[in-house]
């Protein structure tokens, strides 16, 4: 695996790829089996795969998450190696933000809603870093997940907007066993807490409507910032304790029924 720190040096080498095809899978690192399911479509439709790991620091609008933002550089450079991905950019915020960023991508009304009404700013920082990232790998196609769907969106907004001639692929959201969509920030879950944290894809797929998935999280202990139905999907972004969790799932997948959700949250048949 070829890992590049200095951006010339990717510059240089990335002319030398013409006219292979080119994939790409943009994370923060923490990797999981969701970030190799990106990584593994890449390869099977592209010449050759370019991954980046980078904390951005300017989507987080809360210090203490990106304090505490799970890093395992040695784990994540392992599962790539074995996954024989060509190539792995680690560039510093020095880098990527020579600017200080004054430069910005900003989007003026899918933005304004759900994660960015939550998190104001969040989604400024991600596209100015997706837009840097683009620019610099040159992809022919990139790879997002659909587990953080609103951010999908503005990515393909943004690139049909700004004409860039880049494919981007949606990937379905990866799960574990129990159900709870697969994020880096799962590590963060003690065991009471992965527990109740399973129940949330359970509700959003069971609950007759939003009104009665908000109750039933509220009485099992979350923090409700969202539970809503758009663009044909249901989702929600909610907290335990000081861990945010975000999922949705379609439409079609929700399969209600009187049984699946009783009065008492403790007997909830899902």
């Amino acid at each position: 695996m070829n890992i590049v720190t200095q951006i010339t040096t990717w510059r240089q080498q990335r002319q030398q790829l013409h006219p292979k095809t080119v994939g790409f899978v943009h994370t923060m690192g923490a990797l999981h089996a969701g970030h190799l399911s990106l990584c593994k479509q890449s390869q099977e439709q592209n010449d050759c795969t370019t991954v980046a790991i980078f904390i951005n620091p300017t989507q987080f609008n809360c210090a203490s998450d990106q304090a505490n933002y799970p890093r395992m550089l040695q784990n994540d450079l392992a599962l790539l190696r074995e996954q024989k991905i060509d190539h792995l950019l680690l560039f510093n915020a020095e880098s990527i933000y020579a600017d200080h960023y004054q430069v910005r991508v900003s989007e003026t009304r899918l933005s304004q809603i759900l994660e960015g009404r939550c998190r104001p700013g969040h989604f400024t920082g991600m596209l100015t870093v997706v837009l840097k990232y683009l620019n610099l790998v040159q992809p022919t196609h990139a790879y997002y997940g659909e587990k953080d769907y609103q951010q999908l969106l503005l990515i393909k907004k943004m690139v049909r907007a700004l004409f860039l001639p880049i494919k981007i692929v949606a990937c379905p959201t990866q799960r574990a066993q129990d159900g709870l969509a697969l994020s880096s920030r799962n590590v963060r879950l003690n065991d009471a807490q992965r527990k109740t944290a399973a129940q949330l894809p359970k509700l959003l797929r069971n609950a007759r409507d939003c009104k009665q998935a908000s109750e039933a999280l509220a009485t099992l202990g979350f923090k409700i910032d969202y539970v809503v139905e758009r663009w044909k999907r249901r989702l929600a972004a909610v907290w335990l304790e000081q861990i945010r969790l975000i999922d949705n799932i379609s439409q079609k997948e929700c399969t209600f029924s009187e049984k699946s959700i009783s009065k008492n949250t403790n007997n909830i048949s899902l």
